[in-house]
């Protein structure tokens, strides 16, 4: 097909290539005694080879490359997604983050020979307790979600010491959508929070779902900030002040830190418990699962319910404890994912103070670039000033041409720019959520915008064309709902595609 009309990207599973008995490797004859599995493994012992592709090095190797060449890339492109900050990294941190002591270190080491690893882990600990404002961290979580869950864990651990059991949790409807399911894991109820017209919570809104739900029974308060508009919770203190009266505490979604570090710290304005996204704002590759760090700082009111182990300093050594009593316990094996500590201690060593304030100056001024380039052509979801992300509405584009919101981000692929996030945050009809980060020059967004602009004006004149796009990728346009209702997730001979 030509490439106006997409170039549908064949490239059969690597299972379907190669012969039996072809290898890409060069093994030496097996010095050691054969034995016999079923032996050692009993009834789980295979009884039969896997069936596991053989291939000769060549063909192991182009498949594979011709994957990548497929794949969309930041060292490449720009990801315009909104709230996922995936931002170009710099690959001296990659390189760090390689070297063989880090890399050969088996976690289950004794601590007095992981010295250096731990002492990196202490030194971010401090740096990420300077950034938010807090007492003490635990780097433990393996990512945001778990961050979260920990946090709330650690909010219901706090008031059962209290001698109290709330259960209510309030989550403005601005807020992330894994929150409530956080608070579902820790056995808690969320309650929604509406928002108002600006796309803020204001304090007579808190002061209603009190009352609604009853003072005693107010668990915590779940706040994203900036939220997922892309806005500052300008009222937080005060908010943060009607919770802390109900003798409930605050929890901070910090995966938007990438647009107030250095600016704004939490713990300064009322928020009890924050975690951190280190592989979205402290630079380590983000996508397809991982590697994620979702570390958490706290007050000293909440650290003695942080996981277990928790890492300190005695008599000039450091090691990981667990005489914790009324710790939450483990939340993952091991203590984290090291590679991405030292990933973020580069970064944050490498900008130091005034350089994340930087980063945080043009991430703003990056989105508010596009607020001001764009609201002509697509209404924003709110008039205030946005913060890192900008969030427009394509209803009213929909409604006049037929083109919808997933239209204009397919066709965007045609112009070399990864599909921005859509249809979210949900209490926006048609959005679509710009994120610029600070790593994008002007260029590259005067790129967008212009891209931007003769799509929509495509729509006007040229409808089709959009609506089937992309038309240039290697892959044409999907059939997304077989794809849900019907995935094909394992490779079998007889499967067709």
């Amino acid at each position: 097909m030509s490439a106006e009309h997409g170039l549908q990207f064949a490239e059969p599973p690597i299972f379907e290539r190669g012969a039996a008995g072809r290898s890409g490797a060069s093994l030496p004859q097996l010095d050691v005694p054969r034995t016999d599995a079923v032996s050692y493994f009993g009834p789980l012992a295979r009884r039969q080879p896997a069936a596991l592709p053989e291939v000769s090095e060549p063909e192991a190797v182009r498949h594979f490359v011709r994957l990548s060449q497929a794949n969309f890339s930041i060292d490449t492109q720009m990801y315009p997604l909104g709230s996922c900050t995936m931002k170009y990294n710099p690959k001296v941190n990659e390189w760090a983050a390689r070297q063989p002591g880090f890399v050969h270190l088996h976690p289950l080491v004794p601590d007095r020979l992981a010295q250096g690893s731990l002492e990196l882990m202490w030194r971010l600990e401090r740096m990420l307790i300077e950034i938010t404002g807090f007492h003490d961290c635990s780097m433990q979580p393996a990512a945001g979600a778990q961050g979260e869950l920990t946090g709330l864990m650690m909010i219901r651990a706090y008031h059962r010491a209290q001698g109290r059991s709330p259960r209510k949790v309030l989550i403005p409807e601005s807020a992330h959508g894994t929150n409530p399911a956080s608070c579902s894991l820790s056995g808690l109820d969320s309650v929604k929070l509406p928002v108002s017209s600006d796309g803020l919570v204001h304090p007579e809104q808190v002061a209603a779902a009190i009352d609604q739900v009853g003072a005693d029974d107010v668990c915590a308060l779940m706040v994203t900030n900036p939220n997922t508009l892309g806005l500052f919770e300008s009222w937080l203190p005060e908010i943060a002040g009607q919770i802390h009266d109900c003798g409930g505490l605050v929890y901070g979604d910090g995966a938007n830190t990438n647009a107030i570090m250095g600016r704004v710290r939490p713990g300064d304005i009322g928020v009890d418990v924050v975690h951190l996204n280190l592989h979205k704002t402290f630079s380590t590759p983000h996508g397809a699962g991982g590697p994620g760090s979702g570390p958490v700082c706290f007050t000293e009111a909440l650290a003695p319910f942080q996981p277990i182990p928790v890492l300190k300093r005695q008599a000039g050594r450091l090691e990981l404890t667990t005489d914790r009593p009324q710790s939450i316990g483990r939340m993952r094996a091991f203590h984290g994912n090291v590679g991405v500590f030292v990933r973020a201690y580069c970064y944050i060593r490498e900008l130091g103070a005034q350089g994340l304030e930087e980063a945080t100056n043009l991430a703003v001024l990056n989105a508010r670039y596009l607020w001001a380039q764009l609201k002509d052509l697509l209404p924003p979801a709110s008039e205030l000033p946005c913060m890192h992300e900008v969030v427009f509405s394509d209803a009213a584009l929909e409604k006049a041409t037929g083109v919808k919101t997933l239209d204009v981000a397919k066709r965007l692929l045609d112009y070399g720019f990864h599909a921005p996030t859509v249809y979210f945050p949900l209490v926006v009809k048609g959005a679509l959520m710009i994120e610029p980060t600070e790593t994008e020059t002007k260029q590259t967004l005067d790129e967008l915008v212009a891209a931007l602009r003769e799509i929509l004006n495509e729509a006007e004149h040229n409808p089709d064309k959009v609506k089937t796009a992309p038309h240039k990728t290697r892959v044409g346009r999907l059939d997304e709902a077989a794809a849900a209702r019907k995935p094909r997730l394992r490779w079998s001979p007889t499967a067709t595609g």
